[in-house]
């Protein structure tokens, strides 16, 4: 199974209680993701976040309507905390959501470990779509993180995709 990376960081003049508090509402994940994808949290009670909490989300890909489910797999406010997908597109996705405090104000960072499904015919779609798309989306959530928090943002780290096996 190849495993890809993707990181990014951006630093916000947010204290880091409030940008914590910001990111660990499932809610405002469509706040933050591009319009094209018409991502909704589909939960069907209001989602607390806690360690094992579970969300359900719908994204539209390419004309296709896909479920996706996560479990909150760690959970240490506010300094992180990690979704996996249990259920959705991908064999792997894992998100560490990082937030460190620091003499300028919060670093925000984003690590996603993710795998394809279909061996070699995914391989040559991230290479043809998937990598260009999720980097496109990691660059709009830098973008409007800053307008959500209400405060000055700075990319620290643009978002970047490395194979980590």
């Amino acid at each position: 199974m190849r495993v890809y990376t993707l990181q990014c960081k951006l630093l916000s003049d947010s204290s880091i209680t409030d940008t914590f508090r910001v990111f660990e509402d499932p809610y405002n994940l469509a706040k933050i993701t591009p319009s094209w994808l018409r991502f909704e949290v589909t939960s069907r009670d209001r989602v607390a976040m806690s360690k094992n909490a579970e969300i359900t989300y719908r994204i539209h890909w390419l004309g296709m309507s896909l479920h996706w489910k996560t479990i909150i797999r760690e959970y240490r406010p506010p300094v992180l905390f990690v979704d996996e997908q249990a259920e959705g597109p991908y064999r792997l996705w894992q998100h560490h959501h990082t937030f460190q405090e620091t003499e300028q104000g919060t670093l925000i960072g984003d690590r996603v470990d993710y795998a394809l499904p279909a061996g070699p015919f995914g391989q040559i779609a991230h290479a043809l779509l998937v990598r260009r798309q999720l980097l496109a989306i990691f660059e709009y959530r830098q973008r409007e993180i800053g307008k959500l928090l209400g405060s000055k943002t700075t990319q620290v780290l643009p978002p970047m995709i490395e194979v980590k096996a």
